[in-house]
């Protein structure tokens, strides 16, 4: 393992060209590690790693998870899968490829190296849930053949590996249950509600709800995320997962809603259309454990998160403009 020559640790982050991916990178190389960013770009773009190319502590490979890498690292974040609707629906056996595959080509190479490995899995585990607010215990309720299963099925399918390798080959794991994550970066187009209602109200458009916008969601700024991942990963090894990081503070998405619009000052009207099939109506996460373990809760208030991604999208559309 390269760490036995140098202090500096060398990472591995698959998926490190996404929205979670490039923030986290950004987070390892300020506290001087090397990074090696493995995306196929599919749903990645060279946009959110632009500025870090310059960088010496940080390498990019154009690889696809599906097929086995061969590389010398000492950690390893697994976060290479789509993880918006119109994303992983768009393909939906290459993304179960992706969260199975993947997940069995990283953890092949983490036994090689006999190093740590982290997956980032989803509160979709849960799936549409009968216990509320969602604890780890929690086996889900999920339905295996609709049109959102390829994700979660994919991620569940993915979290027995993890612990499979766990027990059989005494690899050192960590699994983190991501619940709703927004911040700059998003991609303007991938369905999530946040992204959604952001361009919709800075375009002058009618903001789209699901439904009658009482579902609930629970929405985690990505500063936050991202230090909730590098907690669980420098935890002690006893500490496998999984740990539910997200914020659990309950909002409506018609809350959501008048918050975008306040902060965007903009006078879009709501428009509502049927619910999607298997729409969870309740998400929320339950996170004793991440303050019990990890000492880690978020800071980031919705109405300051929502600010500095609203200026994002402001930015990203006066850039397209141009």
């Amino acid at each position: 393992m390269t760490q036995l020559y140098n202090s500096r640790k060398r990472i591995l982050v698959t998926g490190g060209a996404g929205f979670l991916g490039s923030h986290l990178i950004d987070r390892l190389l300020d506290e001087g590690d090397e990074v090696v960013c493995v995306d196929n770009l599919f749903t990645g773009s060279k946009r959110n790693i632009d500025h870090l190319h310059g960088n010496p502590r940080f390498e990019f490979l154009r690889h696809d998870v599906c097929f086995p890498l061969y590389v010398e690292v000492d950690e390893i974040y697994n976060l290479a899968c789509p993880a918006s609707p119109i994303h992983y629906q768009h393909d939906p056996v290459q993304t179960t490829k992706t969260s199975v595959h993947g997940a069995i080509n990283m953890l092949g190479l983490a036994k090689r190296l006999k190093c740590k490995i982290l997956q980032a899995s989803t509160s979709e585990v849960y799936g549409d849930p009968a216990v509320h607010p969602q604890i780890e215990e929690y086996w889900g309720h999920v339905n295996p053949i609709g049109p959102r299963s390829c994700y979660d099925e994919g991620k569940r399918c993915a979290e027995t590996l993890f612990f499979d390798y766990h027990r059989q080959h005494d690899l050192k794991i960590k699994v983190m249950r991501i619940f709703n994550t927004y911040g700059p970066r998003m991609h303007p187009n991938d369905g999530r509600v946040v992204s959604n209602f952001i361009m919709q109200a800075l375009k002058g458009e009618p903001l789209t709800i699901y439904g009658e916008g009482d579902q609930t969601r629970s929405f985690c700024y990505v500063d936050d995320l991202v230090d909730g991942m590098i907690r669980l990963m420098n935890s002690s090894d006893d500490i496998t997962g999984p740990i539910n990081i997200g914020n659990p503070v309950e909002f409506t998405i018609k809350e959501l809603a008048k918050e975008i619009l306040e902060k965007v000052k903009s006078k879009s009207s709501l428009v509502f259309v049927p619910l999607p099939l298997d729409d969870p109506k309740q998400r929320q996460p339950d996170i004793s454990k991440a303050k019990e373990l990890l000492n880690w809760h978020p800071k980031i208030q919705l109405n300051d998160g929502i600010k500095s991604t609203v200026s994002y999208f402001e930015s990203f559309l006066d850039r397209a403009a141009n």
